[in-house]
């Protein structure tokens, strides 16, 4: 179990590491991490670059957490039956690829979009959920950050949900959770003393 658990990390780190904000800003002749945030995440391109630079690096971002999560289950280990927990730890990885991402000197992003695209992996229900949610507490407050965080929590729900009782799999759903909220900790304290940027706030770029 460990080796295929380590198989699976290993697997969705490499998907991670693929910055599509980075990439996005190098195509705009800019280092996205040197604006705004200095994330190199969906929130921070969409602030940067507008929004279909935004929408860009939260397809990518997403869809590099689909991949090996689907690649676990269809191709690596279809038959194993552990699979949905190799799943959550191919996921994992592209979480940590994403914040951590080695070739960037370990300076991503926030994991959020990649979240999404673990979320979507394993059931489009809960997606659409998460979707709506998120949509919902942006709309109405204007803070990415604080629908960030609630639908961090959404993974490790349904796992207690549907897999009531595997410790194993709530753990690593947690982490998901965890990790969210130590990347937020600085929007938490805006958040908390009311100054948190909110949606539509721009970045001036100098070129």
């Amino acid at each position: 179990m460990f080796i295929k658990i380590l198989i699976c990390l290993v697997l969705g780190y490499c998907f991670g590491c693929i910055s599509t904000a980075y990439i996005v800003g190098k195509v705009n002749k800019i280092d996205i991490r040197k604006y705004g945030s200095g994330n190199a995440g969906t929130t921070n391109a969409l602030r940067t670059l507008g929004w279909k630079a935004g929408l860009v690096t939260f397809l990518g971002d997403a869809l590099k957490a689909i991949i090996p999560v689907l690649l676990v289950r269809l191709v690596i280990f279809p038959d194993y039956e552990a699979v949905s927990l190799l799943m959550l730890y191919a996921g994992l990885g592209a979480v940590l690829g994403h914040n951590f991402p080695v070739w960037l000197n370990f300076k991503g992003g926030k994991g959020i979009a990649a979240t999404g695209g673990v979320i979507l992996a394993y059931d489009w229900r809960l997606a659409i959920a998460a979707l709506v949610i998120f949509m919902v507490i942006v709309i109405v407050t204007r803070y990415v950050s604080l629908g960030s965080l609630v639908i961090s929590t959404l993974l490790p729900i349904w796992i207690i949900i549907f897999y009531p009782g595997n410790l194993h799999m709530i753990i690593v759903g947690i982490i998901f959770t965890l990790s969210a909220f130590i990347k937020h900790r600085s929007n938490i304290k805006r958040l908390m003393s009311g100054t948190e940027n909110k949606i539509g706030q721009k970045v001036k770029i100098d070129k």
